[in-house]
């Protein structure tokens, strides 16, 4: 069965369109993870302070404690699954890591929608969506 979203039959330079795509999306999902990731780390406490206002008077109000930690860990093995899988797709042309980096990035998303939809950001919650899209999109790329 092919994929949906088959280009092998393109190239760009002599490579082939297919394999541009699915690495132009592993380091946009990279940099995206890298950098929020990084920053829970190394703004701790800015975020907390941001995520206990956005949940104090939401049932998620007890688990702030566990959902700092738990976002942070799963933005930056995101981010470093998918820097990781755009190594892998360039030099051994396996797509393992890659697709597990996505699959952690959209759950992160997936969660942060979550939590704003919680919290009633609703346009927090519509503004990532986005983002979801071009997850389950990247996710096509590999299938």
């Amino acid at each position: 069965m092919t994929s949906l979203l088959a280009f092998s039959d393109t190239s760009i330079l002599g490579i082939e369109l297919t394999f541009v795509l699915k690495l132009l999306v592993t380091l946009y999902s990279a940099a995206l993870f890298m950098q929020s990731g990084l920053d829970k780390v190394f703004d701790w406490k800015g975020n907390r302070d941001f995520i206990n206002g956005m949940f104090e008077k939401t049932i998620l109000k007890p688990f702030v404690p566990l959902l700092m930690p738990s976002i942070t860990i799963l933005e930056v093995l995101a981010g470093l699954l998918s820097l990781a899988g755009a190594v892998m797709l360039i030099f051994k042309a396996q797509d393992m890591l890659a697709i597990y980096g996505l699959l952690l990035g959209a759950l992160s998303i997936l969660l942060l929608f979550f939590g704003m939809r919680i919290a009633k950001d609703y346009g927090g919650a519509a503004g990532i969506t986005p983002y979801f899209v071009f997850f389950v999109i990247a996710l096509a790329l590999f299938a």
